[in-house]
């Protein structure tokens, strides 16, 4: 951890905290309330993200360990920004909800870049020695 600072390392877990506490205020009460009768991609998604909640508590304890998944944040709100919100606002406008998951992703997309410490990912998981692709 000596290769990132401690603002910086605070900086990860406020973000990891974040996203914890948005996905729980958002998808675990979904959860609670469900029957458990119904299979459908809701049901899978929900339960995606209550494993990613975890993954991000996780991340409280290991800022470092876990940029995976603040790299994954970013990668799939900018991916749903560019390929679903963009054609939407292009087109016949946002919807109430979709403004909103639109106004979320952007949110990611812009403060998340700013607390991962990118030198560290291309050192630790780009360049590093004994990579499993060289």
């Amino acid at each position: 951890m000596k290769d990132v600072g401690i603002v910086r390392l605070y900086l990860l877990r406020a973000m990891y905290l974040l996203v914890a506490v948005g996905l729980f205020v958002s998808i675990w009460p979904g959860i609670y309330a469900s029957s458990g009768e119904t299979a459908d991609s809701h049901t899978v998604v929900s339960s995606f993200l209550a494993a990613l909640t975890l993954l991000a508590l996780l991340g409280l304890r290991y800022p470092l360990k876990m940029l995976p998944i603040l790299i994954f944040e970013v990668l799939w709100k900018a991916f749903w920004l560019v390929v679903f919100a963009l054609p939407m606002y292009m087109s016949d406008g946002m919807d109430e909800y979709a403004a909103g998951v639109a106004f979320a992703c952007m949110m990611g997309v812009v403060l998340t870049p700013l607390v991962i410490p990118w030198r560290y990912v291309v050192d630790h998981y780009i360049v590093a020695k004994g990579a499993a692709w060289r």
